[in-house]
């Protein structure tokens, strides 16, 4: 009996090549788990350039953050500032004091909090056994003026944010002490007002965070000093708790 080989030959239509079942088999494989990969790489969205960006910030240590926070241009308060301000004081303090942006006399000095509010802070601090630089870093939301001292602006917080984020991971602060609505709101994400917020303690992360009045505004309203000397007993209640355990 004639193989179908045999009457392949006689039409003029062999060789005939067949895949083997191993090699069929392995391509099978193959295909699906290609297949696979493509469906993997799909469901994977690609990061953001704002993830990215965040990303690279969370990996700098402390000379190339504030080298970074020199050359940034991620708003536009880039092409208004004199001098960037990143932050000032001991990389392994107790206590981080938050503030919202750097004003005119830090804008150009480059250091947070040296003028008459930087001077009521240095007294504050002095009052509860601290200084500038001794277990303390104090910082801004901000780390550029914005013009004619305005309220800091959404993009500009989400711009600066992640530089505070990495601050405040690399200091690993006993406490934040917010200075003022504009830390306490960015720090907390809540609109309430810091009467309602001070006296009491609330955590950003995992450590602990106090709101207590900004010293400008303590310049001119004199009588609340009484409250936000009430607000550094309780901070310092704080730290030595935690210094203890």
């Amino acid at each position: 009996m004639a193989t179908r080989d045999d009457i392949l030959m006689e039409l003029g239509l062999s060789p005939t090549w067949r895949l083997r079942a191993d090699a069929a088999r392995g391509f099978q494989a193959g295909s699906r788990s290609s297949r696979t990969e493509v469906r993997d790489e799909i469901s994977q969205p690609a990061m953001s350039d704002v993830d990215v960006r965040r990303a690279r910030i969370g990996a700098l240590d402390w000379p190339a953050l504030y080298d970074d926070i020199g050359a940034c241009t991620a708003c536009g308060l880039c092409r208004t500032r004199k001098r960037a301000v990143p932050g000032v004081g001991d990389l392994r303090a107790d206590w981080l004091f938050v503030g919202e942006a750097p004003g005119a006399e830090e804008d150009a000095q480059g250091e947070p909090f040296v003028g008459q509010a930087g001077k009521l802070l240095d007294s504050m601090l002095a009052a509860v056994g601290l200084a500038r630089g001794e277990s303390v870093y104090i910082a801004n939301v901000l780390k550029c003026r914005p013009p004619g001292n305005r309220t800091p602006e959404p993009l500009e917080v989400d711009a600066c944010k992640p530089y505070l984020d990495r601050q405040i991971e690399m200091i690993e602060p006993k406490l934040i002490v917010a200075l003022g609505k504009s830390a306490a709101t960015t720090l907390l994400g809540t609109e309430a007002s810091i009467a309602s917020l001070r006296g009491r303690l609330h955590r950003y992360g995992n450590v602990p965070l106090l709101v207590t009045y900004h010293p400008a505004y303590l310049l001119r309203n004199l009588p609340d000093k009484a409250k936000a000397w009430e607000d550094l007993l309780l901070a310092r209640r704080t730290v030595r708790a935690a210094s203890a355990s």
